[in-house]
């Protein structure tokens, strides 16, 4: 989402790196390219001028003219103003109970299309996952009767409890229903996935004030799509207005989107980004850091999130059984695919290497060369094609038996060779680093519990 973006700032972050002595002119220049970049990422107007003013009034203070380290200081100023932008940082949710005994309410509001259905059960998913209550779900999106099936649906999938709404009734009478079927089933946080329109109007204002009346909710949070970029902001402003909003969440992160929305609404609504929908699955749900997107931007990384992602998906045993045998020398192919697996689900390689301090541009230099994921994919489809003796000693893979594997994973015999080459001599890389205590320090998959022979 942040590509273009990343690349504009970076460059002019570059320039001035590069300079032997920084001068008023120098940082005049790269201002105005960074001026340029936030307009282009589709920021409001006003957030740039803001943003631009703070940036210059900083740089050009003495201390940083006279710096010997200027070029890193101008950095870390941009830096700071992103990340002020952008919130200063992360506001959690509110599970405060309305009444003593009763469950925390969360709205769920924004316009059609933006993905408050799949938001709704992302967001309960994550308040089971992550903070141990039970979530409940509640659709009350009665003029779209497949929003409803939607939700029951994603509900069964994830084994969370959704409310059986009629969609005859009105929403106001199914909140109210609610709150017995609420109360017998233990529910800690109701999260109710309230109608949208095509455009901001009079009468989903007026039902959605009514519902606030009937039950009244902790948190009140957007559901707003980042493709929109500053369409996404007078959306914002137009149901804070009348709703007064809690926070938000963007979607479609992961889209072709420039950037504007998520640099643009904080600053222009007041309103904190508490969540970001980085995919379609239900698991694609991430807290919002602002100093952590930031870092993204400029490429700097995020290995905060990186090593929460991999306590949440490796399992730490099996890494230290990975350890154990790298050290001996007695990692198979086996133990590698299992590696493939704990990596998809952190994302994929090109995930991973996103969240690595400047990974973001090497990886837009390595362009011309294969994606790393399609190289992942052939590896993977090489070690199904083995057998399960194969796969715990790749040393009796003869010629017969490497044009068997390369028929039946639709490769050639020399992609199979390649893979079983790289894989000898990671082996013995990892178990040298391994001995030497190399491994020791990092995280499951990485170091701790993995290589990756490419």
């Amino acid at each position: 989402m942040f590509d273009n973006l990343s690349e504009k700032l970076l460059g002019s972050l570059k320039k001035v790196r590069g300079q032997g002595k920084i001068t008023e002119k120098n940082i005049e220049d790269a201002i105005k390219e960074i001026r340029l970049g936030l307009l282009e990422a589709d920021v409001n107007f006003k957030v740039v001028k803001s943003f631009i003013d703070k940036v210059k009034e900083k740089a050009l203070g003495q201390d940083v003219l006279n710096s010997i380290s200027a070029g890193q200081q101008f950095t870390k100023i941009v830096h700071d103003e992103l990340v002020n932008v952008l919130g200063g940082e992360a506001t959690p949710l509110n599970f405060r109970n309305s009444k003593p005994g009763e469950p925390a309410v969360i709205f769920m509001v924004g316009l059609q299309g933006t993905g408050k259905t799949t938001s709704s059960a992302k967001l309960a998913l994550h308040l089971r996952q992550k903070h141990g209550k039970k979530p409940g779900l509640l659709p009350v999106d009665v003029y779209r009767p497949a929003a409803i099936e939607q939700l029951k649906t994603l509900g069964k999938q994830n084994e969370l409890p959704v409310f059986s709404s009629d969609p005859n009734k009105k929403p106001q009478q199914l909140l109210e229903e609610a709150k017995v079927w609420a109360k017998e089933e233990m529910i800690e946080v109701l999260i109710v996935d309230t109608a949208g329109r095509l455009q901001v109007d009079e009468n989903l204002m007026t039902e959605l004030a009514d519902l606030k009346q009937i039950w009244a909710p902790s948190e009140i949070l957007l559901v707003a799509d980042a493709m929109l970029g500053q369409q996404a902001v007078s959306v914002a402003e137009g149901f804070n207005e009348r709703l007064g909003l809690t926070g938000l969440i963007l979607t479609k992160i992961d889209g072709d989107a420039r950037g504007g929305a998520a640099l643009s609404i904080r600053e222009s609504t007041g309103v904190p980004i508490k969540f970001l929908g980085v995919g379609e699955k239900v698991g694609n749900l991430e807290v919002f850091h602002p100093d952590r997107l930031a870092s993204r931007i400029l490429d700097m990384g995020d290995v905060v999130s990186l090593v929460e992602k991999a306590q949440d998906v490796i399992d730490e045993k099996e890494a230290r059984t990975a350890a154990k045998k790298m050290a001996k020398n007695q990692f198979t192919v086996e133990d590698f695919l299992k590696q493939i697996q704990m990596m998809k689900k952190l994302g994929g390689i090109e995930s991973i290497l996103g969240m690595m301090p400047g990974m973001g541009q090497a990886m837009k230099k390595m362009k011309n060369m294969a994606p790393p994921e399609k190289e992942i994919k052939k590896i993977e489809a090489i070690i199904r094609s083995m057998t399960d003796k194969e796969r715990r000693n790749h040393k009796i893979l003869n010629g017969s038996r490497r044009k068997r594997i390369a028929m039946g994973s639709g490769t050639e015999v020399s992609d199979v060779n390649k893979f079983i080459k790289q894989f000898e001599e990671s082996q013995k890389m990892m178990s040298r680093f391994m001995k030497m205590g190399m491994g020791r320090g990092g995280f499951p998959g990485f170091g701790g519990g993995g290589g990756m022979p490419f």
